[in-house]
């Protein structure tokens, strides 16, 4: 038998299997356990196949642990999107009837045609970033509700309340200026002051992640922090989220795929250009807030570039997302930059042991090293 595809449809608790041959034809089904007994029992299973690659539903996802396990294992896998597995199950059988079984197939069928596919690697530098990235983004919200609880119990023990910006120190003064002679505004100021400690613990957390983040983004193989307007916070959010930089044909996949170009929409005459509202919104606030900062600096080409939007009689905000759309340009720039001197004049991986930011790579059938969009005049970058 020649090669084969096993495409795979993860769940918390079963793995749906379904093997393809070279021309498409079913040649197995089953499903195991999402345990370390049914793991065992799918490398017993998939050995009697040689060779074989894996196609899995959500590699970033859940099914990130099994397809972690299976590099691990020196298995080839490649990673399938939900939206391409929908389409070919929807076109395929003529209905959108969905089952375990039926996914598996989907997925098979998409690793065994597709050629643009990227490939799962190891990469723990990348993953490190993402978690301590999604880990400070908790953080900040868990902050942000303990200032607004601060804020709800201070309105009954102060006539006022206290200013919108309220920080841990200026709680804890405030509180030491409150005292309650009742049984109930007593109990108010015991509930504030533990709440104060909760703004405190979440201050502390913050700063420790902090440190962390801006080490790991200092022993990453990148340029990003020299953008104006990145620093370590947002070069982790992007190199975490982005992953292989290869994955994007061009720096207008990438500005849809982050959600700073806009999408067109209408029917039944010209579509109309509106506001991309989808996207990785993680990535989308990391550029937001590098727009923000380039554009109160007035030193910065941002914020000139900004004033002549303005200038052409663009609103505030049109003049935001042009230059957020421009930062997205010059972040994949360099992204292509890094991945390309990480990969050596011949476009080779270096032998250097570092490890690589850029995650995994693509498939024998696309390009290993992106190609950039259209040429252009050239003009300033945005950082």
């Amino acid at each position: 038998m020649g090669k084969v595809v096993i495409g795979v449809d993860p769940h918390k608790r079963i793995n749906a299997v379904c093997v393809v041959d070279a021309k498409g034809r079913v040649v197995a089904r089953e499903q195991f356990d999402n345990t370390a007994g049914g793991f065992r029992q799918l490398k017993a299973f998939w050995r009697q196949w040689r060779p074989r690659t894996w196609a899995i539903e959500g590699c970033n996802g859940v099914g990130k642990y099994l397809a972690q396990r299976l590099v691990a294992e020196g298995e080839t896998v490649y990673d399938v999107s939900t939206r391409r597995a929908a389409l070919v199950r929807v076109y395929a059988g003529g209905n959108g009837r969905k089952s375990d079984d039926t996914d598996a197939e989907s997925i098979a069928m998409v690793g065994l045609r597709s050629t643009d596919l990227v490939s799962v690697r190891r990469d723990d530098l990348t993953e490190r970033l993402r978690l301590l990235s999604n880990r400070r983004a908790e953080l900040v919200a868990q902050r942000t509700q303990a200032v607004c609880r601060i804020h709800r119990d201070l309105v009954g023990l102060l006539a006022g309340g206290s200013s919108k910006r309220l920080t841990a120190t200026q709680a804890k003064a405030i509180l030491a200026r409150i005292r309650p002679r009742d049984d109930v505004g007593k109990l108010r100021r015991a509930l504030l002051a533990d709440q104060i400690a909760d703004l405190v613990a979440a201050d502390r957390k913050i700063a420790a992640i902090n440190v962390e983040i801006k080490q790991a983004v200092a022993g990453a193989p990148t340029r990003l922090t020299r953008l104006f307007g990145l620093g370590p916070v947002s070069t982790a959010r992007i190199l975490g989220d982005v992953g292989d930089v290869a994955r994007f044909r061009s720096r207008h996949h990438f500005a849809s795929y982050n959600g700073t170009a806009p999408t067109l929409s209408g029917s039944g005459g010209p579509p109309t250009p509106r506001v991309n509202t989808k996207g990785n919104r993680k990535l989308n606030h990391a550029i937001h807030i590098a727009a923000v900062t380039q554009v109160r600096s007035t030193t910065s080409t941002g914020h000139a570039y900004y004033r002549r939007k303005i200038a052409e009689h663009k609103t505030e905000k049109e003049a935001m997302r042009a230059l957020k759309r421009r930062i997205s340009d010059a972040i994949y720039r360099q992204l292509v930059a890094d991945a390309a001197e990480l990969r050596g004049p011949g476009g080779q991986m270096g032998t250097t042991p570092r490890t690589s930011v850029t995650g995994s790579t693509p498939t024998a059938g696309s390009s290993a090293r992106p190609q950039p969009g259209p040429r252009r005049k050239a003009t300033p970058p945005a950082a």
